[in-house]
This record gives C-alpha cells, sequence and structure tokens, in this order.
C-alpha cells in the first residue's frame, strides 16, 4: 500500500506529496500524522524549502468524512484539533513553504493551501470554506491574514466559492500560474530560499508571522465543544448534496 503522503529530498527542498487520490487527497487522521511529523523534520533537518502539493484531481479535498457515520462528537472534535495542529506547524514553519493547488480544494484543504506563505494555484482551481455553515471556526485569523477582514467575513459568512483569479485578487493565491509552469516556480523559490541563512530565515519567519495560536485553538476548540457537532455536519452534507443535485 502506498504511503498518503510522499515525502521526497531534493537538496535543501522537501517535497510533501498528499498521496489519497482516491479521496481527492482528503485529510483523515493518518495524512495529518504524517504531515505534522514531516513538518517538524523538516524545521529542524536544514531543508530551506517545502513544497506541498497533491496527486490526483486535487491538492486537498478538505476534512475527510468517509467514515462519519461510525465518528462521535469527541471523535469529530480530536480530528479538528489534529488538524489544526497541523495547519499551525505549516503556518510557523521557520522557513519557505509554496502550496501548489488545482482542483476543488474545501474547508481544510482551502486552510492547508492559505497557511503557506507562497501560494501558486491554477486559474480554474476551486477554493471554498464552508465551516462556519456547521458552527467551526478555524483558520479564520490565517485568512484575514491573506486577504484582510472585509474579504474574510465575505468568504466565510456567505460560504463563497472562488477560482484562481479571484484569490489573486484577493491575495489569497500569490500568483496564478499552469501546471506546467510550477517546476520553474519551485526552482525560483528554491533558489531564493538560500539568500541568506538558516539562522537569519528563521528570524525573518518568526518576526513576520503573529503567533495567534493559542487564541486560534481556543476558538476551535469553543465552536466544535457545542453539543450537536455530528448533526450539524451531516445536516450541511444533506443541504450540499441537494444543491449539487439542482445544478
Amino acid at each position: 500500500m502506498a504511503s498518503e503522503l510522499t515525502v521526497t529530498r531534493e537538496g535543501g527542498r522537501t517535497r510533501l506529496t498528499l498521496n489519497r487520490p482516491d479521496r481527492a487527497n482528503a485529510l483523515n487522521p493518518a495524512l495529518t500524522e504524517a504531515l505534522i511529523e514531516a513538518l517538524q523534520n523538516a524545521s529542524e533537518d536544514g531543508t530551506r524549502l517545502v513544497v506541498v502539493e497533491g496527486t490526483g484531481k486535487s491538492l486537498c479535498s478538505g476534512f475527510d468524512l468517509s467514515d462519519f457515520d461510525s465518528l462521535s462528537d469527541g471523535d469529530l472534535i480530536l480530528r479538528l484539533l489534529r488538524i489544526e495542529v497541523m495547519l499551525q506547524t505549516l503556518h510557523h514553519m521557520p522557513l519557505p513553504t509554496v502550496a501548489l493547488a488545482h482542483g476543488r480544494n474545501f474547508g481544510a484543504g482551502a486552510d492547508l493551501f492559505c497557511a503557506c506563505s507562497r501560494r501558486v494555484s491554477v486559474a480554474d482551481v476551486k477554493f471554498r470554506m464552508p465551516g462556519l455553515a456547521f458552527g467551526i471556526v478555524l483558520g479564520a485569523r490565517r485568512l484575514v491574514l491573506r486577504v484582510g477582514q472585509d474579504a474574510a467575513r465575505d468568504i466565510q459568512n456567505a460560504g463563497r466559492t472562488f477560482d484562481g483569479v479571484d484569490a489573486a485578487r484577493l491575495n489569497f493565491a500569490t500568483e496564478v500560474a499552469d501546471q506546467v509552469a510550477w517546476p520553474k516556480i519551485v526552482n525560483q523559490a528554491s533558489q531564493e530560499a538560500e539568500a541568506i541563512s538558516v539562522r537569519a530565515t528563521a528570524a525573518l519567519f518568526r518576526a513576520t508571522a503573529a503567533d495567534t495560536r493559542s487564541d486560534d485553538m481556543a476558538d476551535l476548540v469553543h465552536s466544535a465543544s457545542t453539543p450537536g457537532l455530528s448533526g450539524r455536519i451531516r445536516a450541511y452534507r444533506e443541504e450540499m448534496k441537494r444543491a449539487f443535485a439542482k445544478t
């Protein structure tokens, strides 16, 4: 069985490839824990650039709910907390990170993209952050950091779906490029990552990323712990099925 996360070291570059194409790289516990471990290792082993990408049709389709009917509220909350730990680890890496997005990237998949310091997408990518539709506050401050307060409220309050062009306009994506151009972009990012020392890079990223981890986790815990999480997610999924059936 292939690993759900492929970790490849290329000189000073660590490439993290989400490898669950049958589930559009949705975040199950095994993939989430593998990402946490790989990111922690990359922050300590001399890596100068982390690249996050996905096999198949998407970078990451979000929170894996394939076994939803067997999960309790407690199970769901634990999975959400570990996803937030992963996102915080990625966002606060002491070195540059590049996300390469294509396909449909919803919920935690869009948060994964948002957490990286350089964010490249194709034009026809789809992003959506529906967590507040079932009462989950996850990554709100990271989104505000990227797009500003007004746009963040609009994206999340309306459950808006947006493409790569809109993502770049909002600064959710730093650039839009076809997949054939991605190797050149990654090579350029690798060269730029070597411009200053490891220590200076870590100091730069520490000084330019406000540390809101405790507040972010508290918001998630408070929102997720409201009784009825499973029911809220189930109702949202049924609403989405009805909406897609009409299109």
